[in-house]
């Protein structure tokens, strides 16, 4: 019988892929442990492009984790008390956790934060081991306006109009998001004057988003999912930040990635856009932008 690791990470996109560096960390550390990660089903078609999981098992938040007795359980996803407590009831062999280990660090890039808590328990982990391809650059500009919470939403207005800047200087613009963005990305393409077709939003599964920024030209979005995926692809970003800075969630430095960030921090869940971002002007970014892309 295989001998089983367990690694919680029950949350979303960006998540998961800065989780990239610490999943293939234990691939690497124990080769003949059949490696299950405990996460959101709708991320299945990510798995494959990892090259460190060979099963999943659907949990979205800390827990409860429908597993028994791993050999190890791994806290990809917080410090607790839930996904340690989750993770303590499955009654693995051992247990690698913030909050039975090592301390929560506090300012700490999200990527570094797993690679440390590996090699507190001897575990080597690179966290610059993040890329799941490198884009042929052939698709469109891909224009996402959409984010989580509205904090970290900068207006449509003002991505409608970085939209019509690179339609005219760099052409085939679209814009992308999940089914509820839909209407922002409508609204963005409607005053880019963008015909109807390069609306995405909704029309993409999580593959064909994948597919999509495997090969687009330039990204550009706040602080989301999609900026992680631009960095996983190696394809030109420009991120905007606020509220929480760069120095925590952001690209790595290099490779044409820019992070855009006012200096203010701020309340990520807010139901009002942060005024931080609020301070990144349309010229920064259709700057920032062309000179990624020259």
């Amino acid at each position: 019988m295989a001998l089983e690791l367990l690694a919680l990470r029950g949350l979303g996109l960006g998540d998961l892929l800065t989780a990239v560096p610490a999943l293939r960390a234990l691939r690497q550390a124990f080769p003949g442990h059949r490696v299950t990660i405990a996460a959101p089903a709708s991320l299945a078609a990510l798995m494959p492009l990892i090259g460190a999981v060979d099963d999943q098992i659907d949990v979205s938040g800390p827990g409860p984790v429908p597993f028994d007795r791993p050999d190890i359980a791994v806290n990809l996803h917080g410090r607790g008390p839930q996904s340690v407590e989750a993770l303590r009831a499955t009654r693995p062999g051992r247990l690698i956790s913030y909050g039975a280990g090592p301390s929560w660090p506090e300012e700490v890039h999200e990527v570094r934060r797993w690679c440390d808590l590996l090699e507190w328990h001897g575990i080597k982990a690179d966290p610059d081991d993040l890329t799941l391809g490198v884009s042929d650059r052939s698709g469109p500009v891909v224009i996402h306006p959409g984010a989580a919470f509205p904090a970290r939403r900068w207006p449509p207005e003002r991505f409608a109009r970085v939209a019509a800047a690179l339609d005219r200087a760099l052409d085939d613009v679209v814009v992308t998001g999940c089914a509820a963005e839909a209407g922002i990305a409508r609204t963005v393409a409607g005053l880019a004057g963008l015909p109807p077709d390069r609306v995405l939003a909704g029309r993409t599964d999580l593959a064909g988003l994948v597919e999509l920024v495997s090969r687009a030209r330039l990204v550009v979005s706040g602080d989301t999912g999609v900026a992680h995926l631009a960095t996983a692809f190696c394809v030109p970003s420009v991120v905007l930040f606020g509220p929480v800075p760069p120095a925590l969630w952001g690209p790595p430095p290099g490779w044409r990635h820019v992070a855009l960030w006012a200096g203010l921090r701020g309340d990520p869940h807010g139901r009002r856009v942060d005024p931080g971002l609020l301070q990144i002007e349309v010229s920064e970014v259709v700057e920032a932008a062309l000179e990624v892309t020259s």
